[in-house]
């Protein structure tokens, strides 16, 4: 595969820490950042690089003639600022038919092959890397439907009434080269993000969202440069790569993270318990991957449909990211096993593998990333949480918050009880760093 990278950015705001030299070779614990891109996508047999330089190339080409050789590498002036559409569409005859966009500003730690299996196999034109992050508010958001379509790009900032969910394009592409040729002429400067894909998306093309929790981060500024040195000094790139076992904490929704009310019908009746937020970014923290599983009968009772309920998921999400929170991923089973609900959906109605306590919901995450279950945990208000838990071989939470084990559908006992969802984030991460200290110790 070959892989262009954005290289022709100044770094104003970096300016302190660059001493004259372009963002690109920006310092990262004493490594060029363009240094540990190619050796990132080299680690993946990708070696065939075009590389599109402007502010101070003279040193680029330097940093290239001082290295070990990249045996496809191609250095191209893209000349005036086009924006980073803009000079992609401009140097298109240099490119194959497929191609990754990897921005000049982004340290990265990407399953490139997976994120192409999935892209072939989907037939996309385009498939952009997506993942949540602590301050959604200023990241362009996309929206995608229940089978990973893009069907929406929003350019930050967003209204402050808008529900959207937490899917941060990472500025990571994989492209069809035909898909670009239309959009050759187009005007500069032209973005990706901003310009170029809605405008795409508009006449049709295939954009898929690739949602992973894996790292990227741009450090474009002194304080994300020194997020990024401190992830990488202390592993937290490494651990979360798709091939780490990771720890998960799976949470209900209703009456665990938001006030259970009958049911949520409309995103008006979502209301976040109080401090849901602090202590799912206390999850974050502590490297916890946060999951939601949900029962959603309100689907097939037909009191909500499927894109109701994305709604819903979309203002949970948006409450979450305005308090520095985020939910890695979101499993829900829309299925009920009693008939006679006016509006009901019948292809909905009956048994089925995911509906808790059966465990379908958990074995869906298990596909998407490789799960510690010895280290991770179930927390919910109901039976029928702790039972799946159970099943699942994880250690149990039950809050007293929503029913508070109260619904006795199953004779089972949680491993732990805690008031809320907050003292709960507090117990795991608590015995989390003692079993952390435990296991340092012994080595």
């Amino acid at each position: 595969m070959q892989a262009i990278i954005l290289a022709g950015g100044k770094g104003t705001r970096l300016a302190e820490r660059l001493h004259g030299r372009p963002k690109p070779l920006i310092d990262v614990l004493g490594v060029p950042l363009l240094e540990r891109q190619l050796d990132a996508l080299a680690g993946q047999g990708i070696d065939n690089v075009v590389v599109l330089v402007n502010h101070a190339a003279d040193q680029i080409e330097a940093f290239f003639a001082a290295r070990p050789p990249v045996p496809r590498a191609k250095l191209i002036d893209d000349g005036a600022p086009r924006g980073t559409a803009g000079a992609v569409l401009a140097c298109l005859e240099a490119l194959e038919g497929r191609f990754l966009v990897v921005y000049g500003d982004t340290l990265f730690d990407i399953d490139i092959a997976a994120m192409m299996a999935e892209h072939e196999a989907s037939n996309a034109d385009i498939s952009l890397l997506l993942h949540p992050n602590d301050h959604p508010a200023d990241s362009d958001l996309v929206e995608i439907d229940g089978d990973g379509w893009v069907t929406a790009f929003h350019s930050y900032p967003h209204p402050p009434e808008a529900d959207l969910r937490n899917l941060v394009n990472a500025a990571f592409y994989i492209c069809e080269r035909s898909a670009l040729e239309p959009w050759r002429e187009s005007p500069t400067p032209l973005d990706f993000a901003k310009d170029l894909f809605p405008r795409m998306l508009a006449q049709g093309a295939r954009i898929r969202g690739y949602s992973s929790f894996e790292y990227i981060k741009d450090l474009g500024t002194p304080k994300r440069l020194d997020k990024v040195e401190r992830h990488l000094a202390s592993g937290v790139v490494e651990r979360a790569r798709l091939t780490a076992m990771q720890r998960v904490v799976f949470l209900d929704r209703d009456g665990v993270i938001n006030v259970q009310r009958d049911y949520v019908r409309t995103p008006d009746d979502f209301e976040l318990i109080p401090g849901a937020v602090e202590a799912i970014r206390m999850l974050n923290d502590a490297e916890f991957r946060v999951v939601v599983v949900t029962n959603q009968p309100v689907i097939a009772r037909g009191e909500a449909d499927f894109d109701a309920v994305q709604r819903i998921h979309a203002r949970m999400e948006s409450l979450l990211g305005a308090g520095g929170a985020y939910i890695d991923a979101l499993y829900l089973c829309p299925h009920h096993p009693d008939a006679g609900f006016s509006g009901e959906v019948a292809a909905l109605k009956g048994p089925c593998e995911c509906r808790k306590p059966a465990t379908g919901l958990f074995e869906q995450a298990a596909t998407a990333m490789k799960i510690d279950f010895a280290a991770s945990w179930m927390v919910g208000d109901s039976t029928s949480d702790i039972e799946a838990g159970r099943r699942m071989n994880l250690q149990t939470v039950l809050v007293e918050t929503g029913t508070g084990g109260l619904d006795n559908k199953w004779a089972v006992q949680p491993s732990h009880r805690a008031a809320n969802l907050l003292a709960a984030a507090r117990l795991i991460c608590a015995s989390a760093m003692k079993l952390d200290i435990t296991q340092g110790s012994s080595t």
